[in-house]
């Protein structure tokens, strides 16, 4: 059964009509799948799932609200055109809490999406059937937005990866806002590779804020995290499962440390407590006080109201909330900026759907408690499965964790977001395709400037001056070998260093050297450049693919002073022979 079929054989077996707003024809995605695995690309063979605030060619883009659209789009959101041009097939538009204004999942005349493990538990929201048609299989990737918490809650309930990139570095056109200033495009997937790999494609292009020559490209080892000191608020074990999770991060060799939550707990309430909700009624205001007596609109009782009265709210008010943020920003920035990390649960409870009916208010705003401030702040978030727990009657809910960075330190949530994540037991297969293998981190494929360095010796990983790299952010990206033209020496330094020259062309006698390959962010190189002791250097060398790129060199009176240890090709084989002969 191909991969399509699975998918659209599973979406009847399934029975979840209300994740859909728009499927497409059966007929019309098999043919764009088999062309886009005829021509291949790194996404070619996944299912996209579309959240529906945002445009598809050809569907109505309804936002939730069937009179919202005034017919299917024409084009394409930049979002969705870059991973369809990276091979992904689109399936359909998907359903969500009505311009994207809710936690929940259930704000919708679409119906209420369901929890794909417990059907009477809600899935989470706004992007609430992308999630469920990722955990279910139907989809293999899925868009969502996220302006508090869209992308990351319904992670957390449906055991997914949720991708919340910096704002604006994915382009927001062809999206239906909900907070213009605060909102970002995110990625749902089942594991993590893949997320970072569609992330790293639809982020950059066009309009996109650009990425600074310093933005680390990973965490340090030993990170420093910081995680909330008050807890309170959570569903009875669910701050045990939190435990845990800080406990995985301290097992793998970081600094765990508790620091006072108070100011992003206020900053959260900023965004729907205060007057900067206002930016949603400047979203759809107009629509909704045309069309709210209309009892044929479509429009959820719930949303429109929020969005009504937010169009009361004064300019001062507005001026005066912007304020308070700036000042809560800049605390919060200093406690930032002493860690690497900021670890949050990602919901304090996982709500049923008969408590969002009789409070859905109040069980939206405890949804929000960990969630709402992040991108106020402009943070970065990572939101991974972090294990279950066990509710007795009401069975096993998924327990997720986010994993919060400065903006452009997405690289880093990305590996810390590894170090904590537990994968959970899957719900449907459907054909999924296969994961996607990340190479190099996504903010690097989305246009992060950084550069290769070659290193044969001291620098390579477990040796005494992996350190420089690492304290400049530098990832490391595999053993390479140069081409057959080198000698490798052994210098006389403190610590002990190779030195890699070049044998002059026609001379022969060359060979192939063993290295690593690293990634620096540009803006690190020069600082790196500058602190090299003689006899080092930075020139160019010649990979066995014929590739160059930089890496080390050394003086030539260095050089003709060293030993001639080419015989064993590699630094690290060498210092073994040595040891085992001494």
């Amino acid at each position: 059964m191909t991969r399509v079929r699975a998918a659209y054989a599973a979406v009847g077996a399934v029975d979840r009509p209300e994740v859909w707003i728009n499927l497409r024809p059966e007929a019309e995605v098999q043919a764009e799948h088999d062309a886009a695995l005829a021509a291949g690309g790194p996404l070619a063979g996944l299912l996209l799932a579309v959240k529906g605030n945002v445009d598809v060619a050809g569907l109505p883009t309804t936002a939730g609200c069937p009179t919202y659209a005034d017919g299917p789009a024409a084009a394409d959101a930049a979002a969705v055109a870059r991973l369809r041009a990276a091979g992904a097939t689109v399936l359909g538009a998907t359903n969500l809490d009505q311009f994207a204004t809710g936690l929940v999942g259930q704000r919708s005349p679409y119906g209420g999406v369901r929890d794909a493990r417990r059907p009477t538990y809600v899935s989470g929201g706004s992007s609430s059937g992308s999630a469920v048609a990722v955990a279910l299989g139907l989809a293999d990737i899925a868009i969502g937005t996220d302006t508090a918490g869209s992308g990351r809650v319904p992670a957390a309930f449906q055991g997914l990866v949720g991708i919340k990139p910096t704002l604006g570095v994915v382009s927001t056109a062809g999206v239906v806002p909900a907070c213009r200033s605060w909102d970002a495009v995110t990625i749902f997937a089942r594991d993590l590779d893949t997320a970072e790999t569609a992330m790293g494609i639809m982020a950059g292009g066009p309009g996109t804020r650009p990425w600074p020559a310093d933005a680390p490209l990973a965490a340090p080892p030993g990170a420093r995290v910081a995680v909330p000191d008050d807890l309170g608020g959570l569903a009875p074990g669910w701050a045990a499962a939190f435990d845990a999770s800080a406990e995985r991060l301290r097992a793998a060799g970081c600094t765990v440390e508790t620091v006072s939550f108070a100011p992003f707990l206020e900053a959260a309430r900023l965004l729907y407590d205060g007057a900067l909700v206002a930016e949603r009624h400047a979203a759809v205001g107009a629509f909704i006080d045309a069309h709210h007596d209309d009892p044929d609109s479509g429009i959820d009782p719930t949303v429109g109201g929020l969005i009504a009265r937010a169009g009361t709210l004064s300019g001062s008010a507005m001026v005066r909330d912007l304020a308070r943020l700036a000042e809560l920003d800049a605390v919060c920035a200093e406690v930032m900026s002493r860690y690497d990390a900021l670890l949050v649960p990602t919901a304090p409870g996982h709500p049923t759907q008969a408590a969002v009916a009789a409070d859905p208010i109040g069980v939206n705003s405890w949804l929000g408690t960990w969630t709402n401030f992040c991108n106020l702040l402009d943070l970065s978030g990572v939101a991974v499965p972090a294990g279950t727990v066990d509710e007795g009657a009401a069975g096993v809910a998924q327990f997720g964790v986010t994993v919060l960075t400065p903006a452009f330190h997405d690289g880093v949530a990305a590996d810390l977001a590894r170090l904590v994540a537990v994968a959970p037991a899957p719900v449907a297969a459907a054909g999924a395709a296969a994961p996607v293998t990340a190479r190099l981190p996504w903010p690097v494929a989305a246009g992060a400037s950084s550069v290769p360095l070659m290193v044969v010796g001291a620098h390579r990983r477990g040796q005494p001056l992996e350190g420089e790299l690492t304290s400049r952010s530098a990832r490391w990206a595999g053993t390479v070998r140069t081409s057959s033209t080198y000698r490798l020496l052994a210098l006389d330094t403190v610590p002990p260093k190779p030195g890699l020259v070049r044998v002059p062309l026609g001379d022969g006698g060359g060979v192939s050297v063993t290295g690593e390959l690293w990634q620096l962010p540009v803006a690190a190189l020069g600082d790196f450049l500058a602190a090299l002791p003689e006899p080092m250097a930075l020139g160019r060398v010649e990979l066995a693919d014929g590739s160059w790129v930089p890496g080390f060199a050394c003086a030539a009176d260095a050089a003709a002073a060293g030993r001639d240890i080419s015989e064993h090709g590699d630094w690290l084989r060498y210092l073994e022979a040595t040891a085992v002969s001494g």
